[in-house]
């Protein structure tokens, strides 16, 4: 009598977006994810809001109390605490999802579409002559690196134009005019080519794609650098 040698699923590709506000991340991390779905290759999309831990709904409460605390909070609390406190909650909310929700997935063969890597809080974090950039690298460089970052790129007036508003935040606190928003957008961008020079980034230049021209770009990356046929 013979027994079948258990095997171990091959590890997950972990597929990571980031890119100025209004780039189009979420519209290529929500078509790719279910592409690959649909192509046989099991894939779950994580968002800065996905704190579903399978089969242990204990820890999917306590994370969500954290994302909570991190994401759903009032703009008065967020200024009394300081950018020091939030850089530490943000690490501590990429930490748990990190551990709890991406490295599981992986280990168990499937893939991760991360629409909200850490990377560009790296970014605005280099803006921010209050924090230490080394202080901000330090806490997250634990996380798991992406197999591959695809990095959107387009100058932040495209953006503006077709939204027709922005967020405090996505001026970086720094005023509300569109010149504000361009400014800092533009400057995240810049610190975003400068982590691009670390490896496994996949720069699109967006500017003048549809979403259509976008993905298929995206699939084709996947085809070739990952393997993965969508």
């Amino acid at each position: 009598m013979t027994v079948a040698a258990q095997t171990t699923p091959m590890r997950g590709r972990e597929i990571a977006f980031v890119g100025g506000d209004g780039a189009g991340k979420s519209t290529l991390a929500v078509r790719l994810h279910q592409a690959l779905n649909d192509a046989g290759h099991p894939a779950i999309l994580v968002g800065k809001h996905s704190t579903t831990i399978p089969m242990d709904g204990e820890l999917s409460a306590y994370v969500d109390r954290l994302n909570a605390l991190v994401y759903r909070r009032d703009a008065r609390v967020a200024k009394a605490c300081g950018d020091h406190y939030w850089l530490l909650a943000l690490a501590a909310w990429y930490t748990l999802q990190d551990k709890l929700v991406i490295q599981p997935a992986l280990a168990a063969g499937t893939h991760v579409v991360l629409d909200n890597s850490h990377h560009k809080i790296l970014a605005r974090y280099a803006v921010n002559p209050a924090v230490s950039i080394q202080l901000a690298e330090q806490v997250f460089e634990h996380l798991t690196e992406p197999d591959v970052v695809f990095f959107l790129k387009i100058g932040a007036r495209e953006p503006l134009a077709r939204r027709g508003s922005f967020t405090s935040l996505e001026a970086g606190h720094s005023g509300g005019d569109d010149e504000d928003f361009i400014r800092y957008q533009d400057t995240v961008l810049a610190h975003l080519g400068e982590q691009q020079q670390q490896g496994g980034w996949l720069p699109i230049d967006v500017t003048a794609m549809d979403e259509a021209a976008v993905f298929k770009t995206a699939a084709h990356a996947l085809t070739d650098l990952l393997h993965l046929n969508i």
